[in-house]
């Protein structure tokens, strides 16, 4: 394929996960024409204005970039059109309009982080690690109407380790998504791609769904099993942190293990040697408290927390 032959890309983007992706176009030759990103937005202490990583990346770059605050907006549409691209790429962006996503002869795809149509939303990293997957992937498809239930273009999976964070899945799966994504574009720009219709589970209760992540997901229910306690943790490290009260203070928990034994405490029950160790009790065993954060205190390794602090709650 000639350097003539690549198809213009506009790329649309925000965070670190997308960079990853846009970076690996860039390396392969494809001609980015632009980037969509969020506006800049006010973060810290000083709320100054923050750039996303993907508008730090092209500025680095030399890329032009757009940051329109509504995606519909006219001016933008043509700013956008003025581009000419054949193709535009998607990755850990926001909802686009029909009026975005079919501009483009090539149309739009997106790299979704799950293997579709599991885990279709907002959170497929997080929902997997929860639901304590073994095995989750990328996907290539193409963006149509309802939310991720384009045709699906590549697929790749990738174990997660019975310890692992969703944090951890996300940076291996970063590299994945952005080595398919190469590969879906030469295939596309070759002629090559075959389109694949999503084929759903005869039995609707077998597919699989990752919702937005709310504060009410990430509270501790020490009522369920010890494994599930513990992958709820992994699931939402480093971010939003799982939580659970500790002498009337929030305590987020990043990093766990668990074990199983019988014992007749009541769930969510206390226990620490004052040293090392902190644990929560679950109807089938109990869940250790690894890595830490008290309300107001830096995120911590637990013994590092015990040695300052006296539990009250523990018995």
């Amino acid at each position: 394929m000639t350097q003539h032959s690549y198809p213009r890309i506009v790329f649309m983007g925000t965070p670190e996960f997308a960079v990853a992706s846009l970076d690996a176009l860039v390396q392969a030759g494809y001609p980015v024409v632009a980037v969509v990103t969020a506006p800049d937005k006010p973060a810290g202490r000083g709320m100054k204005l923050q750039e996303s990583a993907v508008k730090k990346y092209a500025l680095d770059k030399g890329i032009p970039i757009l940051q329109p605050e509504k995606l519909r907006n006219p001016a933008f549409l043509d700013e956008l059109r003025s581009y000419h691209a054949d193709l535009q790429v998607v990755v850990a962006f926001r909802m686009l309009p029909e009026v975005v996503w079919n501009m483009p002869p090539m149309g739009t795809i997106n790299v979704h982080g799950s293997l579709l149509p599991q885990y279709r939303g907002a959170a497929p990293i997080n929902w997997a690690v929860i639901n304590g997957e073994t095995t989750t992937g990328v996907t290539t498809f193409k963006l149509q109407h309802a939310i991720d239930t384009g045709h699906i273009l590549l697929r790749d999976s990738m174990p997660i380790g019975e310890n692992e964070t969703a944090g951890e899945v996300h940076d291996r799966m970063m590299h994945l998504g952005a080595d398919l994504l190469v590969k879906t574009v030469q295939a596309l720009a070759e002629g090559s791609m075959v389109e694949m219709p999503q084929e759903l589970p005869e039995d609707p209760a077998l597919l699989k769904h990752a919702p937005k992540i709310f504060t009410e997901t990430c509270r501790i229910d020490f009522n369920k099993p010890s494994t599930a306690v513990h992958n709820l943790i992994r699931g939402l490290s480093p971010f939003p942190g799982a939580f659970t009260q500790l002498d009337g203070r929030t305590l987020k928990i990043y990093r766990s293990n668990c074990e199983a034994a019988s014992h007749q405490l009541a769930p969510g029950t206390v226990q620490t040697d004052g040293k090392t160790w902190l644990r929560f009790a679950t109807p089938d065993g109990f869940v250790y408290a690894l890595e830490i954060q008290m309300e107001g205190k830096k995120r911590m390794p637990v013994d590092a927390f015990l040695r300052g602090y006296r539990v009250q709650s523990a018995v």
